[in-house]
């Protein structure tokens, strides 16, 4: 699998972006590190091609390409470990229905109402639901702050960077998945795992949960709601598998200091220039 972010080492320098589906097992891909059993390597693999499945639909807007094949395989079990809690069968069934809410013959019109709720959900901040962490943890609810910094020295501990911060921060939804399957699939060593459980305790899990209900309830399309809410609840799914595969039992949760109450003017509409921007 090319890497999740970009290497900082020099000779690695020219790394694509990863590619959002992760090789078939074959004898090439590295041995599991000593000590990692058969089943434990393929729950990795799985719960890696999950997140970059995850980290695809928060990507970019759906193609047509894209639809069809979301057609062909959302129906079933899709993803490689199969989430089994109420909020994840419930996320799962709004993603679905989402997908059946589109015309068979897809036209422009189906195509461009998607595009817009894409756009009001990761671009133009129309929702009020910054997918980067900055905004929901920082106490002013601005952009490219500690947060983002401590997320960047996530990655540079790994030997990773982003491919342009300017345009996607670090702390981007999308690259926060691509990262975590990078430790997934990447670094076979078992203390990879406890990074995995770390990251997500003091990153995903301390706002994804926020954004994804925020997007629920604004958006426009079924499919982006389900979508968000099967993030945050694959996530936090993940999170209790490792709290035994990994021997890291889940923190307490308290409120950080520097994570914000819910804004009191999340529900004003986003007018350029009278609110923070992200």
């Amino acid at each position: 699998m090319s890497a999740v972010l970009q290497s900082r080492e020099p000779e690695r320098a020219s790394a694509e972006r990863v590619d959002p589906a992760l090789p078939d097992p074959s004898p090439s891909d590295p041995a599991p590190a000593d000590g990692i059993a058969p089943d434990l390597a393929a729950f990795r693999t799985a719960a890696a091609e999950d997140l970059l499945l995850l980290a695809l639909l928060h990507d970019r807007e759906l193609t047509r390409e894209r639809i069809s094949g979301l057609w062909e395989h959302c129906y079933d079990d899709f993803l490689g470990l199969s989430p089994c809690g109420e909020a994840a069968r419930y996320a799962l069934t709004l993603l679905r229905e989402g997908l059946t809410d589109l015309p068979t013959d897809l036209t422009d019109a189906s195509l461009d109402a998607l595009a817009v709720d894409y756009a009001d959900i990761y671009l133009t901040y129309g929702l009020r639901a910054s997918p980067c962490e900055s905004v929901w943890l920082d106490a002013d609810n601005l952009a490219l702050q500690a947060p983002m910094f401590r997320v960047r020295a996530w990655y540079r501990r790994h030997g990773l960077a982003v491919e342009d911060w300017r345009k996607r921060s670090d702390d981007h939804l999308v690259h926060e998945l691509r990262f975590l399957a990078h430790l997934l699939h990447d670094e076979p060593e078992p203390a990879a795992l406890a990074d995995v459980a770390r990251f997500l305790d003091e990153h995903p899990l301390r706002w994804v949960d926020q954004f994804a209900e925020r997007v629920a309830t604004r958006c426009a399309t079924r499919f982006y709601a389900g979508l968000a809410l099967l993030t945050a609840a694959y996530l936090e799914e993940l999170r209790d598998l490792l709290a035994a595969l990994a021997g890291q039992p889940r923190p307490p949760t308290p409120a950080p200091a520097d994570a914000p109450q819910a804004t009191t003017e999340a529900d004003a509409p986003y007018v350029p220039g009278t609110a923070p921007g992200w």
